[in-house]
């Protein structure tokens, strides 16, 4: 079972997408938490897997929260729902320990299935944040053509089509509709990947794809 606390400031919202979760299978919803004090009494008093942090106007008060979180409750994975599309401000979420970002237009199908990736072990990120990951690393430098190929051509066929839609931001439902298999198969082959490639976020992930033109840019 994963146990899930959501953090809303708003009483009525909090209680809306706690809704939304109750008849999930194998999600169990702790509570709702108004203030980040109340969110930390119920960390401290339960074993919570994920986080469900929702913020309005994120500030550097937010990015604190969520490094103290990670340091206090590192078993708990950070997903945010940001209404906020700020480029460089997402980055700093990821960067301070937010395991997941979805925005403000998702449904419930990626909600749930941002909550399963994120307990699974691996981040999840919506189909915006591809597009701000391409703007950030265009005018990075070029990983040398040698590494390049030495990286790259350890990976399968299959493991290359996982890699190429998963960086054009397909979801991890979509890309296993797309290619016929589970989507556990996505996953595991979303982690022998980033092995091989010596790569350990799905942020890096993209920016490999990005510097190597392993997907076009439009």
């Amino acid at each position: 079972m994963i146990s899930v606390t959501i953090h809303d400031k708003h009483p009525v919202a909090c209680d809306a997408l706690r809704a939304l979760l109750l008849d999930a299978d194998d999600i169990s919803v702790i509570g709702c938490a108004n203030t980040f004090t109340e969110l930390l009494r119920q960390l401290t008093n339960h074993t919570i897997h994920v986080v469900l942090l929702v913020l309005y106007k994120p500030s550097e008060d937010d990015l604190e929260n969520i490094r103290s979180l990670n340091h206090r409750f590192p078993k708990a994975q950070i997903l945010v729902l940001s209404m906020f599309r700020n480029e460089q401000f997402i980055l700093k979420l990821i960067k301070a320990g937010a395991k997941g970002h979805l925005s403000s237009d998702t449904n419930r199908s990626e909600i749930l299935e941002a909550i399963y990736t994120l307990r699974n072990g691996y981040e999840f990120y919506a189909k915006t944040i591809t597009n701000i990951l391409l703007n950030n690393y265009l005018s990075d430098k070029k990983i040398d053509s040698d590494e390049k190929e030495n990286r790259q051509k350890n990976l399968s066929v299959r493991e290359m089509e996982v890699f190429k839609l998963f960086a054009e931001g397909y979801s991890n439902r979509e890309i296993a509709e797309k290619l016929f298999i589970s989507v556990r198969t996505v996953e595991t082959h979303k982690n022998n990947i980033m092995k091989k490639i010596n790569i350990k976020t799905t942020v890096d992930l993209v920016k490999f794809a990005i510097k190597n033109n392993i997907i076009e840019l439009y």
